[in-house]
């Protein structure tokens, strides 16, 4: 996955295996109070995967018990994540490279039985990308075919599995080597099974963009195919697309993997349609994935992507991941351990269950939401909102329709009182003169056959009330230049009587300006940070915005002046393009110069000096304007080539190039302005070129 793996497997520092005629001694196992480390002998898969499954990925490194989370989740099958080596250059794979955690049956052994047990299986996964990025993925990390191979058998055999995962991704997709050794590995384990009874598949898991493969991950298969390495499954990561587009995930499922349905009828032209699609498997990030919201897997795309995927027969099913299956951090990203989405825990796992063939249908379920959300009435009055159900599974049931939370003196009447799903009803939240100003959450529940689903309904009773609060605005003044942000915190205060929610909004923005509260209502005493945010668009000049607090007693403001300025200034890199033919102002370590082949633009350019004791950094010093937004840009060629901006700010890319490639990094300044840019190579890469900087 695109998702870092935790420190210790990223920090793992000591190999213990020897590799010695493909059999792979391991390490020992050292002590351990987790739940899933036992000696006992693993049993082996009575057969192998369902054809369709659904298997989503389990964070190995947790410390948690994947036989547990299974059970509670229902996630019968788990995908397990990830094998890698501890060190670079190492034969020897530990679960996430952790080397108290070796493939033998003391790691994770009973909780692979309890697993089996319940009608499940684990497919073990290779890679992921800290591995990919770090050199310690398998075939990688280690140049011998044969020890790669040993490693595999050792997995099949200690764990009793039929089908290997292999995530590759970041610089496992250009290590050609490693690809080569890869799949020639992998033929020699079908080679072996084949020859000793077993069943065995492999599986690629790939980054996609939203029409298919790059050519990356092409190149990935088109070696395969050369080693006649079969490869059962491809695997597509539909999500961190990263191309600052607009995203309807489940649509963009599916035609990544049509766009790869068509890239595999050109590797395998024997094959049908219905095969190719046999072969394909989609793993969503639900939630927010590591790019951001605009990027986010929401509850409602689940039905669609599962009933596609079932009439596609596609052979895998998965999600990034298991223990993200919660609704525990709305609004943040790319976590770890929650979804950063508002869903029910194990949503997406009970949503996902039916694709496993063999299981029973697609059970009936359905979902509950409110329209609109909330409402405001004087004590004696009555508010309305519709409730809305849909099928979301299965067929439609009978839904029956409740609210609790009400104030007293209040009641609540649904106009019908049950629906089927799919329909909806009215609902009247009547008050009397008794109730007690504030603001009440309704709790609106459907009840049917297959379980309860529950929507929110916010109720402001307003009226005369010894609740009041104060709002204050720190600082009350920003500037900012067009294209930038700038941000305050609202401060809230109890002025008499009791706490209450308030509701806060912004106007008197300039057009192409956005106000952002985190979080958008507090209790009276707390406070929120508004984000004022300004696109390069926005006419220069002083505006007056004013935050307003809305709470059942009283409505307050308070005003903050927002001054925007022009364009943003760009910056001069001074002998950026190297024509005066010398280094000055640029520092370099021992051996950079200027030459002139090969050059970019003109006819001179940086060599930049790296050997196996340094890096050959050359930097300079530049002043910009304070606290805004730049980029850097470059254009280099050469291994393993960086640009980086240090001192007031940070950033830092890289790429790996036989000819002249541009790099960008976006920075922001501090409150100097001043930073320093640099270009390096890498250890023992050889020598990197660079030319033509500028910043904008």
């Amino acid at each position: 996955m695109h998702l870092r793996t935790s420190l210790r497997a990223a920090l793992a520092a000591v190999t213990t295996a020897v590799t010695v005629l493909g059999v792979t001694a391991m390490g020992t196992t050292a002590a351990s109070a987790t739940p899933d480390k036992a000696t006992a002998p693993v049993k082996a898969a009575a057969a192998g995967l369902p054809e369709r499954v659904f298997a989503p990925y389990f964070e190995a490194w947790t410390g948690e018990d994947p036989a547990t989370l299974s059970q509670q989740s229902g996630a019968k099958h788990l995908t397990m994540a990830f094998l890698q080596a501890a060190t670079k250059g190492s034969c020897t794979a530990y679960w996430n490279g952790d080397t108290s955690m070796p493939i033998s049956t003391s790691t994770f052994g009973a909780s692979i039985n309890k697993i089996r047990a319940a009608g499940g299986d684990v497919i073990p996964s290779f890679g992921g990308y800290t591995a990919d990025n770090t050199g310690t993925e398998i075939a990688d990390s280690c140049t011998n075919v044969n020890s790669i191979a040993a490693v595999f058998q050792n997995v099949i055999n200690t764990y009793g599995v039929t089908r290997i995962d292999l995530d590759i991704e970041d610089n496992s997709l250009t290590n050609s080597a490693g690809i080569d050794r890869r799949n020639k590995a992998i033929k020699q384990v079908q080679d072996w099974a084949a020859a000793n009874g077993k069943k065995i598949e492999f599986a690629y898991t790939l980054p996609t963009t939203t029409s298919g493969l790059a050519d990356s991950g092409l190149a990935v298969l088109r070696n395969a195919v050369a080693n006649n390495a079969k490869i059962d499954i491809v695997n597509i990561m539909t999500f961190d697309y990263y191309d600052n587009a607009s995203h309807n995930m489940a649509n963009d499922t599916k035609t990544a993997a049509q766009g790869l349905h068509d890239q595999l009828a050109q590797l395998y032209p024997n094959k049908t349609s219905d095969q190719l699609w046999r072969m394909i498997g989609v793993i969503e990030m639900i939630g927010i994935d590591d790019f951001g919201p605009a990027e986010t897997f929401r509850v409602e795309d689940a039905a669609p992507v599962l009933n596609w995927a079932i009439s596609k027969n596609l052979a895998y099913l998965s999600f990034w991941a298991l223990q993200r299956d919660n609704g525990g951090c709305p609004g943040t990203g790319g976590s770890d351990s929650c979804s950063g989405i508002e869903q029910s825990t194990w949503y997406f796992s009970q949503a996902f269950a039916p694709f496993t063939s063999g299981s029973q249908n697609p059970s009936d379920d359905f979902s509950v939401a409110v329209s609109p959300a909330s409402g405001s009435v004087n004590p004696g009055e009555t508010a309305t909102t519709t409730v809305n159900t849909a099928v979301t599974s299965g067929s439609a049931q009978t839904v029956n329709l409740a609210a609790t939370g009400l104030p007293a003196g209040a009641t609540a009447t649904f106009t019908p009182a049950s629906v089927t799903a799919g329909g909806s009803s009215s609902l009247k939240l009547a008050t009397t003169s008794s109730v007690t100003p504030g603001v009440y959450p309704i709790t609106v529940t459907g009840t049917a056959a297959s379980g309860n689903h529950t929507a929110t309904y916010n109720l402001t009773v307003k009226g005369t009330s010894n609740d009041d609060y104060s709002i204050s605005l720190s600082p009350a003044t920003g500037t900012v230049i067009a294209g930038d942000a700038t941000t305050t915190t609202v401060n809230t205060a109890v002025t008499s009587g009791s706490a209450q929610t308030v509701n806060l909004a912004a106007t008197g923005l300039p057009a192409g300006a956005t106000a952002t509260f985190t979080p958008a209502s507090v209790t009276a005493g707390g406070s929120s940070s508004l984000k004022l945010a300004t696109t390069s668009s926005v006419t220069p000049g002083t505006y007056t915005v004013t935050v307003t607090g809305t709470g059942a007693s009283a409505t307050h403001t308070a005003t903050y002046t927002l001054t925007v300025g022009g364009a943003n200034p760009g910056g001069t890199v001074a002998n950026g393009d190297f024509e005066s033919g010398s280094l000055s102002p640029w520092n370099c370590q021992s051996g950079g110069t200027v030459v002139s082949s090969p050059a970019h633009g003109g006819t001179h350019a940086l060599q930049v000096a790296a050997t196996n004791s340094q890096t050959g950094e050359c930097s300079q010093t530049v002043t910009l304007t304070p606290n805004h937004s730049y980029t850097l840009k470059g254009w280099v060629q050469g291994n393993y080539a960086f640009l980086n901006v240090s001192g007031g700010a940070t950033g830092s890319a890289w790429t790996s190039s036989g000819g002249w490639s541009q790099v960008s990094v976006p920075f922001t300044t501090g409150s100097s302005g001043t930073v320093k840019i640099s270009v390096h190579g890498w250890y023992g890469q050889g020598n990197v070129y660079a030319d033509d900087f500028s910043i904008s």
